[in-house]
């Protein structure tokens, strides 16, 4: 399962050599919906106004290939035709992608959130989608494994947001919930302003923890996924977690410092992947 912030999918391996080659074409007809769609909510210069309206643009087209019509030129190549294909063969919830544009669509107006419940309403838009449209690809759809898919994802989801910290502040995001600051006594401000203290760190230990609890109850997910597609869920997992404990070595730090995987980390994780085990 990819990683599920859609931003870069640096973390994570995305239609992977783990990943069953008959279902590559359609993973990377997901990716390139939900890459193309943050694209247009989150680069270059235009108004807000102007990405809504081109996410309009873009819903539209998604209606059209659900309903097997012709999506206008734009992103046909490269989008909407070969996602057409895979909603036809799969079955695709179309409730599932609109999801995410939902989500991309909240982007434009909110920058803050009041408290865990609002951001974790904010995740299942922005998040848990992409792990149950892969889960209905690999036909696993029983309420157990979606609600850990949805674990999984709302955790890497959180992961990403600690880890970027130093880069949301700037462009004027806080997802760190109001009444979290408040317990700590830091301000939406100090988290714009990227301004470090120990009441930050503590801060983001908190939020980080609470991840990590999310995460740890979605990976009994990695038993019900079948064959080479369970053990590329395993090692989206143990980003994660690799992740959070870089954040931990760092004493989290996020606000000045960004961690990230490389090539160095991947022997661990493969090691952590292994000691997961068998199916229970």
């Amino acid at each position: 399962m990819p990683a599920v912030s859609i931003e870069h999918y640096e973390n994570f391996p995305v239609a992977s050599l783990l990943c069953p080659p008959g279902l590559r074409p359609a993973v990377a007809a997901i990716y390139h919906f939900a890459r193309t769609a943050d694209d247009i909510a989150d680069e270059g210069d235009a108004t807000a106004e102007q990405r809504r309206g081109e996410l309009q643009a873009y819903r539209a087209d998604l209606d059209a290939a659900v309903a097997g019509r012709a999506p206008s030129a734009r992103w046909a190549e490269r989008v909407f035709v070969p996602l057409a294909r895979v909603i036809l063969e799969y079955r695709l919830p179309a409730a599932e992608l609109h999801a995410l544009l939902d989500a991309f669509e909240q982007d434009l107006w909110k920058t803050d959130y009041a408290d865990t419940a609002e951001l974790l309403r904010y995740c299942r838009n922005s998040a848990n989608p992409v792990g149950r449209l892969l889960l209905h690809l690999y036909e696993v759809d029983d309420a157990a494994a979606l609600a850990r898919s949805d674990a999984i994802c709302t955790a890497l989801q959180l992961i990403n947001f600690w880890q970027d910290a130093s880069r949301d502040g700037p462009r004027g995001r806080v997802y760190a919930p109001a009444d979290a600051l408040a317990r700590h006594g830091v301000s939406a401000a100090d988290l714009r302003a990227c301004r470090d203290s120990p009441a930050a760190r503590a801060l983001i230990r908190e939020l980080c923890a609470e991840a990590e609890t999310l995460m740890r109850d979605g990976a009994p997910l990695v038993h019900r996924v079948p064959g080479r597609a369970g053990w590329e869920l395993r090692l989206v997992v143990q980003g994660g977690l690799r992740i959070l404990a870089k954040i931990r070595a760092m004493d989290f730090d996020t606000l000045r410092r960004r961690p990230a995987l490389t090539a160095f980390d991947l022997p661990p994780m493969l090691w952590a992947a292994l000691r997961m085990g068998g199916r229970p």
